[in-house]
């Protein structure tokens, strides 16, 4: 089953950043996203949905797990965006290569994997297993730029190396 059917039928609502609705596509000094190699790289992303930020500030202080894992879910949502901004839909992913998630934790939480979970099985349902569970580092950080609770960036393998 494709990517694009699996998103349709878990009902995902996915942003659209044609429109230039995310910050890197605002910014002509940062690039949304890159191919080289048959790879897709993109940016930082994060969970905010119609320009407002999920759940802001610590986990273990002013975010619980499960708003921490649905901020990261959200992230995920707007990566999946990106991979459509980029490539025009998500059938040509092959596979996430990994990512690298930032969550900003109080000092005596340590469970910033369990965040990133809510973010890397989204991209499994849509990607299926096998192809949507990638190589993975979540790092408990001390801040993020507008109070955001977690930030990931994902590198993509690709079916074809078109640009």
């Amino acid at each position: 089953m494709s990517a694009e059917r699996r998103a349709r039928d878990l009902g995902l609502e996915i942003p659209d950043f044609s429109q230039g609705s995310y910050v890197g596509t605002r910014d002509t000094w940062i690039r949304p996203w890159r191919i080289h190699r048959g790879v897709l790289y993109l940016e930082g992303h994060a969970p905010v949905r119609r320009g407002e930020v999920v759940h802001p500030g610590r986990l273990g202080r002013d975010v619980t797990l499960e708003q921490g894992r649905e901020a990261a879910r959200i992230a995920g949502l707007n990566v999946l965006a990106g991979v459509r901004a980029a490539l025009g839909n998500l059938d040509r992913v092959e596979c996430l290569i990994r990512s690298l998630n930032f969550v900003v934790a109080a000092e005596d939480f340590y469970d910033v994997q369990q965040v990133a979970d809510g973010m890397t099985d989204l991209l499994a349902d849509v990607f299926g297993p096998e192809a949507g569970y990638g190589c993975r580092a979540t790092i408990g950080v001390q801040s993020l730029v507008r109070n955001l609770c977690f930030e990931t960036w994902v590198e993509f393998g690709l079916r074809d190396d078109t640009e």
